[in-house]
């Protein structure tokens, strides 16, 4: 068991989730605490002492269902790695006619009756008929998952499942309702159920580490933006709320002046202690702000999945910034901030702006330059001294002029701008992109690809007026 766990460790590394060694030593004694037979609590003792970021479990649950699929479960026996488990014959001359109706009839007892012995049997005969595993083939089981539940037709299941369960009662649509969504727990059960039994098998025939190379994934924070799958966007959800957080403290960082201006009637009351001489003059200091934001973002077809993380960022910095500005842009740009009010979901305020914002004026294909001037022209004499300007874009201007000289008015006019491109350095200034011409202009320019390196410029972010800046 410990050449295990040592390789689950290793695992979670490759993956990378950051385990040192004094997390892994305490996983070690956790791991003595328990039954070691107990996988639920085998799970979560590993998981308590070895994940410290929520977005890290998805990583740690693959690996885990790898590395201990084989510890043994009521009415199960363990297969031993690089074991091949029995698989059918090829042409099944050696067993009885296999019978799918008998199978589903057993499944849907075991699902009624919440008998999971009972279900286990029926699964290991499922994947033993309906899977056909060929052994060594380098997958990672969702071939065989995918047989295996086209043949069992979940969606018939479920209907007798419900028959079942009801009895001919005449139940409330509350009801219904309840026992739909209990169905459903259940089947996702008996989906879970198969995976599992799929990938012990494939341990055992393959090795852990080979099949923990065929399933691992980036982690959230390391899938590029502009591929994202929705998945992949809404799971990314749940670390934008802390990172606009950080961005929020981060630009209301003022400059610590050791002087400012003369407060005359502190300093003489601090020199009665000196006999009238103003040994130390007092000063007023500047009361700390909330930061005042404008965020230009690029929603072209380009852009599609990128725009849509940004827009989720803007919805989230909403909350955090008292005077934030949103604006969307292809070759034309328009003002969306009341898209984005207080108590409005992201999927209205993602639809109003597909839907109504007035950011096409030519042919729809992404326009720099008629942006940026158009942005200066109706906007440019509100923006301040405190302003920061956040604009998200790839800087492909399909050859237009990038008309760039506006940006340069639009940075002197506001506190900082800054530029945050989705597209890897390389492949600046290639083809159409014209970003060296906007960079000149910008206070600093960040590949955003991302969610790490979004992190990453948000901890490294210096602006006019912060120490760090200061110090550069």
């Amino acid at each position: 068991m410990l050449g295990v766990i040592t390789g689950f460790i290793d695992e979670l590394r490759a993956a990378g989730v950051p385990v040192s060694m004094v997390e892994a030593i305490d996983g070690m004694r956790a791991v003595e605490a328990i039954e070691i037979g107990d996988r639920v609590a085998l799970r979560e003792t590993l998981r308590a002492t070895l994940i410290k970021n929520q977005r890290h479990e998805r990583a740690f649950d693959t690996a885990f269902d790898v590395y201990f699929s084989t510890v043994p479960l009521p009415d199960s026996t363990p297969v031993e790695e690089g074991t091949r488990p029995d698989l059918p014959s090829a042409d099944g001359s050696d067993r009885a006619p296999f019978d799918i109706d008998a199978l589903l009839d057993d499944l849907l007892q075991a699902l009624a009756g919440l008998d999971e012995e009972a279900m286990r049997r029926g699964v290991r005969t499922a994947v033993d008929e309906l899977a056909g595993m060929e052994p060594g083939r380098p997958v990672g089981g969702t071939y065989y998952l995918y047989r295996t539940l086209r043949r069992l037709d979940l969606a018939d299941l479920e209907a007798r499942l419900i028959d079942a369960l009801t009895q001919d009662e005449e139940l409330s649509e509350f009801d219904r309702r309840l026992l739909r969504e209990e169905v459903e727990a259940r089947l996702e059960q008996l989906r879970q159920e198969i995976e599992e039994e799929i990938r012990r098998r494939l341990v055992a025939d393959r090795g852990r580490d080979a099949v923990a190379r065929t399933l691992r994934r980036p982690l959230i924070e390391d899938i590029d933006l502009m591929h994202a799958t929705t998945k992949d966007l809404q799971e990314m959800e749940a670390a934008i709320g802390p990172l606009t957080r950080k961005l929020a403290a981060r630009l209301a960082r003022r400059r610590r002046k050791r002087a400012g201006r003369l407060d005359f009637r502190r300093t003489m009351r601090k020199s009665l202690a000196t006999g009238g001489v103003p040994v130390e003059p007092q000063f007023r200091h500047p009361r700390p702000h909330r930061p005042e934001v404008w965020l230009l973002c690029d929603i072209s077809g380009s852009m599609a999945t990128f725009s849509r993380f940004t827009l989720q960022f803007t919805h989230a910095m909403a909350t955090h910034f008292s005077k934030l500005r949103s604006f969307a842009f292809v070759d034309t740009i328009d003002e969306v901030t009341d898209f984005f009010g207080a108590g409005v979901d992201f999927g209205s305020a993602l639809l109003r702006v597909t839907t109504e914002a007035e950011v096409v004026w030519l042919d729809g294909h992404s326009d720099y330059g008629n942006s940026l001037e158009t942005f200066n022209a109706r906007y440019g004499r509100q923006l301040t001294p405190r302003t920061t300007v956040i604009v998200t874009g790839d800087a492909r201007n399909n050859y237009r002029a990038p008309r760039d000289k506006v940006l340069g008015e639009i940075a002197a006019s506001a506190r900082a701008l800054v530029w945050l491109n989705p597209e890897p350095r390389a492949y600046w200034d290639t083809g159409d992109s014209a970003m060296s011409h906007y960079a000149t202009h910008c206070t600093s320019v960040h590949e955003v690809r991302t969610l790490r390196q979004l992190e990453q410029f948000i901890e490294e972010l210096t602006l006019p007026g912060t120490r760090a800046a200061q110090n550069a």
